[in-house]
C-alpha cells in the first residue's frame, strides 16, 4: 500500500489504475480487504473520513486499486473535507491519469444518496468506464431485498452491477471479472 495526494511517479508507471469511490463509510476499505483476502490491508473504521489520501494497492501486479477518500459527510474539519473532495475531483476529472475502470461503491441497504446520483452523473459525463458495486447486501432485510436492489439497477441504467458482501465474501470474483473485461 502506498498513499498519494497528487501527482506521483507511481501513477506514471504504466500499471492500469482502478479508482474505488463512494460515500464515506460505504465499505470501500472493507471491500479491499475482502477482495484481496487480507483482513487488515486497508484500515477500516466506523468513523467517516478515515481515508485522507489516495491509497494504492497492487492487485496481483495486474492493476492498482485506488482507495479514494469518501465523499459526503466525514468526521473531519470542513477545510479537510474540502481538500479531500478537491483531490478526488482532480484525480478523476482533471489529472492526466486514465482509469481502467471506476468502481462506484453504494450501500445497498441504505440505497443511493443525492451525492451518489451526482457522482454517477459526473462519471457518465466524463465517459468513465463505470462498475457499480452494491455493497453490504447481507444487511438488507429479505422482505426489502428485491426493492432495494431494483433501485440500484434503475440507477445503473445498463451499467454493470456487482452484488457484494465483504462479510459473506460474495462478489469478489465477479468484481475482478468486471474490472478486467474490455
Amino acid at each position: 500500500m502506498r498513499g498519494v495526494s497528487g501527482s506521483d511517479d507511481i501513477l506514471d508507471d504504466g500499471i492500469p489504475q482502478v479508482a474505488l469511490i463512494g460515500r464515506s463509510n460505504v465499505g470501500k476499505s472493507s471491500l479491499i480487504n475482502s477482495f484481496t483476502g487480507e483482513k487488515a490491508l486497508a484500515r477500516t473504521s466506523d468513523r467517516p473520513g478515515l481515508t485522507q489520501e489516495i491509497n494504492l494497492y497492487s492487485i496481483n501486479n495486474r492493476f492498482y486499486l485506488l482507495d479514494m477518500p469518501g465523499y459526503g459527510f466525514a468526521h473531519v474539519p470542513e477545510k479537510i473535507r474540502d481538500h479531500l473532495q478537491k483531490m478526488n475531483w482532480w484525480y478523476l476529472f482533471e489529472s492526466p491519469y486514465e482509469q481502467l475502470k471506476t468502481v462506484l461503491v453504494l450501500d445497498a441497504n441504505t440505497g443511493p444518496s443525492k451525492n451518489d446520483l451526482e457522482m454517477i452523473s459526473l462519471l457518465r459525463e466524463y465517459q468513465k468506464h463505470i462498475v457499480i458495486v452494491a455493497n453490504k447486501i447481507d444487511k438488507i432485510k429479505k422482505t426489502e431485498y428485491d426493492e432495494k436492489l431494483q433501485k440500484i439497477y434503475d440507477l445503473a441504467h445498463g451499467l454493470p452491477v456487482v452484488l457484494y458482501s465483504s462479510v459473506k465474501k460474495i462478489g469478489a470474483e465477479e468484481l475482478m471479472e468486471r474490472i478486467l473485461e474490455q
